[in-house]
């Protein structure tokens, strides 16, 4: 190493004495930002050092920390474990009042639009085994319950007080196969009788006779001839409908108890009401005006007014239904009112245009008088045809025979025999001339 610096002496003394040179510079001489050089320079040697110790610092420690240093997680997924369930908890309570209350302002409205005097209760139990098709209720006689009443939902009526205790009532759904009510068809008005089947959902109608049309989707509705619900409650929609012998096979699906039994309306007073009509099938349409009147080809527009010329605007549909429409007018008749059996308006004479006058029908045609021409065939429309004055023969002009198609009076035809008279003016007359005096035989005048 001594033989080395010993041989490159002068050139290390020079090397060493440019860097110190170059380091004096830098510790002078400032870059753009202000800062000098040689504090840049160390910063960027550092910097790649810095960064390597750091990482391999924060990665130690954070092994250290998240795998050795452990005896605080179990607490605390302890208590967030607690902290989800309660929040889980006052969740379903939220959402089971908003539910509760929901209902019971359904009820509440129901009872407002309903002329029965009825109480609310809830059900409080569910039967099971053979009392599967019942339920407890937290009405009893001392809230004024008696056996026999019924239950319903403002969907439709769940079943009956079959017993009943001093703080609770039994109700007997309409799924057992015990119960029994009188119901009719809205659309029909087929009476029957409806009885659960036990674990079935669906509840057939009885005693529906063969004649009576029942159809898939109508709904039936208590009859009131039990005497346990009045008339008018909804009972379920029909599944299916077959003929059967002697009576109909009907299958209900029953709209009070299908989303569940929770709170119900327990009938004090019944007090009968209509069966909801069905929409009537011919609903009234709206039609939308006509579009504005349309223009000749010189630009002036044109109305519906006596013998002036139309132009109809609309569709070959709305120009039929006005000229019905004018018809009707002319005759005194309102479509659409007319009882069955009355007399229907007079569509012969119809107007060739909305507003015009009616056409008249072609009356029959007499016979011509004896010697009188008979008219052409075909040779006018009725609907446009024009009453022509026969032509009577003038001094100055002699008789034209009338055209073909011309309407005579067969009484006033001139015969042909009797030519036309003419009337001659004296004064208009031509002189008359001498006659000349007779001549002999030489050509010569005779005196």
């Amino acid at each position: 190493m001594e033989s080395f610096l010993n041989r490159y002496r002068n050139i290390t003394v020079l090397l060493l004495v440019i860097f110190a040179q170059l380091v004096l510079l830098a510790a002078q001489v400032k870059n753009d930002q202000d800062v000098r050089v040689i504090r840049v320079w160390a910063v960027t040697t550092v910097t790649p050092v810095a960064r390597v110790a750091e990482f391999f610092r924060g990665g130690g420690a954070g092994f250290f920390k998240r795998y050795i240093l452990l005896h605080d997680a179990s607490e605390e997924n302890r208590k967030l474990r607690e902290e989800v369930g309660r929040l889980r908890l006052d969740n379903t309570f939220l959402r089971n009042e908003i539910s509760t209350a929901d209902r019971a302002k359904a009820l509440q409205v129901f009872q407002q639009h309903t002329q029965s005097k009825m109480i609310a209760a809830n059900v409080i139990m569910t039967g099971v085994g053979a009392n599967a098709n019942t339920v407890y209720v937290n009405r009893g006689s001392s809230d004024g319950i008696m056996r026999g009443m019924g239950v319903i939902t403002p969907d439709g009526i769940v079943g009956k007080i079959v017993a009943v205790y001093p703080s609770a009532s039994q109700v007997m759904l309409i799924s057992d196969p015990d119960f029994a009510a009188g119901v009719i068809s809205q659309k029909s008005q087929a009476h029957g009788i409806l009885r659960g089947q036990g674990n079935d959902p669906l509840c057939k109608v009885d005693y529906v006779r063969f004649e009576d049309k029942v159809e898939a989707g109508e709904v039936f509705y208590t009859s009131g001839d039990d005497r346990i619900f009045p008339r008018g409650f909804a009972v379920g929609v029909v599944k299916s409908a077959k003929d059967g012998t002697p009576f109909k096979e009907v299958l209900v699906e029953p709209t009070g108890i299908q989303h569940g039994v929770e709170d119900v309306l327990i009938i004090m007073e019944s007090i009968h009401q209509a069966i909801p009509e069905l929409p009537p099938a011919n609903q009234p349409m709206y039609i939308s005006p006509a579009p504005p009147a349309a223009t000749t080809p010189e630009g002036q527009a044109t109305t519906a007014t006596g013998d002036a010329t139309t132009i109809s605007s609309g569709t070959e549909a709305d120009k039929l239904r006005s000229i019905y429409k004018s018809a009707g007018e002319a005759q005194n008749h309102v479509f659409g009112t007319g009882l069955p059996g009355s007399k229907p308006p007079d569509f012969k004479n119809l107007p060739t245009t909305p507003g015009g006058p009616p056409t008249k029908s072609a009356a029959p045609m007499k016979p011509p008088a004896t010697g009188a021409p008979a008219p052409a065939a075909g040779a006018d429309n009725p609907g446009t045809r024009l009453q022509r004055q026969a032509q009577v023969p003038t001094p100055e002009t002699p008789a034209k025979s009338a055209p073909s198609n011309a309407i005579t009076d067969p009484s006033k035809a001139a015969p042909k025999s009797a030519p036309p008279k003419q009337i001659v003016d004296p004064s208009k007359a031509p002189a008359k001339t001498p006659a000349a005096p007779p001549k002999g035989p030489g050509g010569q005048p005779l005196e």
